[in-house]
């Protein structure tokens, strides 16, 4: 008996298939890029999408494939893909990082229970009403990125509470929010009904099944959005568990058995088991460190954390992270980035090593933000494929001042969706997640650095500083 957890990131689509002990037997992924056909949009075509699943499923054993009894989804939250009645998606997806609509958010004053960020469906779609009025005239559904993949692979035109609460169109419990929809002039039945994350949401199709190398008929469950499904596969389960993911983006994440009040900068979503966490979102971790890596002509990475972590750290250089704007806890989609502080005498390894800790206090921002309001955090779970280094882990432990726990688990938010799906068949309940929760090794232990501490000042005062610049 296996399960099947596909995640419809942002950058790649990732496979994993357990096995019914919950143990990772198989996996595989397929890599295609965000393109942006003017500046401050961030899309995908959705048959890349497709193209991209199909690619990886060929790379899994074909025995392993045949196996699998049941299918998960997790997927990059926010975006939209507006489509027509039968599923086929009317234009690119619009995605999480995109800008475009940063002129639109008046429909959401302060306070809000929930940031509101351009790259949410609420706004993305406010300009879509706007700008593509064909577009618009033609949709039927506006579907989260992970729900349209489902309902391409047969399944049903629903969606679960952790992806619609994220929408900028619904309450934090998750269920839409009429009034706000109708005052936005949107359609109420662009919106899937919801369903539960573990519930099934239709069966794999025959054209589907024979595309992928897997049996016909086998249920596929709602899913949940990549951070609830990320926490549930790296074994957050009570009050109070945190998890540090570091990707494209990166996002702290505490579990919460209530609703939390609402903060500023922070984010209070449902959870794929129907609990509460709260959030801070940072946008710029990998993205940003990819982008510099490129600009200083690196051409591995393993070459690029040699030379930052064997360059001195600067007194005087800063990086500001925020190439796309930034979300927790600022708030500031206009947010710019870039090195303040370079001297003749800097090399390529003083920038990258500034790069790195520039990150690193982005995400203590976020994290200082959280911790002001309740959660004094000295401990937590690390996952995402941007955080492997020894040496940047110590620095996250260092900038953080938080004991920073490994999880044995590359790919948590496929491995939560594989376990929604066993939940689906069945043969889970949604109380196991502490059962199955993946082995976590110490990785790193904060350490006392009054010279860190002070850049760490020196950077929160120069955002402060340029902030009014843009």
């Amino acid at each position: 008996m296996r399960f099947l957890g596909i995640d419809l990131g942002t950058g790649s689509l990732k496979l994993a298939i357990l096995d019914e002990n919950g143990r990772e037997i198989a996996i595989a992924s397929a890599a295609y890029a965000v393109t942006s056909a003017q500046p401050g949009w961030a899309e995908t075509p959705v048959d890349t999408w497709y193209a991209a699943l199909v690619d990886a499923a060929a790379r899994l054993p074909a025995g392993k494939r045949e196996a699998v009894v049941a299918i998960g989804f997790s997927g990059q939250m926010h975006g939209v893909v507006p489509s027509a009645a039968n599923g086929r998606a009317l234009r690119p997806a619009m995605l999480w990082p995109d800008t475009r609509a940063r002129a639109l958010l008046d429909a959401w004053p302060e306070p809000q229970p929930n940031p509101v960020a351009p790259g949410m469906a609420g706004p993305l779609l406010r300009w879509l009403v706007t700008h593509e009025a064909d577009v618009a005239g033609e949709t039927r559904w506006a579907l989260q990125p992970k729900d349209w993949l489902r309902a391409k692979l047969g399944g049903a035109f629903v969606t679960d509470p952790s992806d619609a609460c994220a929408t900028a169109l619904a309450h934090p419990s998750g269920e839409w929010d009429d009034a706000l929809i109708d005052k936005l002039g949107l359609p109420r039945a662009w919106f899937a009904p919801l369903a539960a994350s573990h519930e099934a949401g239709g069966v794999l199709s025959a054209q589907a099944a024979s595309a992928l190398g897997l049996r016909a008929g086998i249920p596929m469950a709602v899913g949940a959005g990549d951070t609830p499904c990320a926490a549930l596969g790296s074994g957050l389960s009570a009050d109070g568990d945190a998890l540090l993911t570091t990707g494209t983006g990166g996002q702290i994440v505490v579990m919460c058995k209530d609703a939390p009040a609402p903060a500023h900068g922070l984010h209070t979503y449902r959870s794929a088991t129907g609990a509460w966490y709260r959030m801070a979102a940072m946008q710029n971790v990998g993205v940003a460190l990819e982008a510099v890596r490129g600009w200083l002509g690196y051409a591995s990475w393993a070459q690029a954390y040699d030379d930052a972590f064997a360059a001195d750290a600067s007194a005087t250089v800063s990086f500001l992270p925020y190439l796309s704007g930034e979300r927790s806890p600022w708030m500031n989609p206009n947010a710019r980035g870039g090195w303040l502080g370079l001297g003749l005498d800097d090399t390529r390894g003083t920038l990258m090593r500034a790069a790195f800790e520039g990150v690193a206090f982005a995400l203590r921002a976020g994290l200082d933000a959280i911790r002001r309001n309740g959660a004094a955090l000295d401990s937590m779970r690390l996952a995402g494929g941007g955080s492997v280094d020894p040496r940047w882990r110590q620095l996250l432990a260092d900038a953080l001042q938080v004991e920073l726990h490994a999880v044995d688990c590359p790919n948590a938010a496929t491995r939560g969706a594989a376990m929604l799906g066993g939940i689906a068949a069945g043969h889970w309940r949604i109380g196991d997640s502490a059962s199955l929760a993946p082995h976590a090794t110490l990785a790193a232990t904060p350490r006392a650095n009054a010279s860190l501490d002070a850049r760490l000042a020196r950077f929160i005062d120069l955002y402060r500083r340029t902030e009014a610049w843009f």
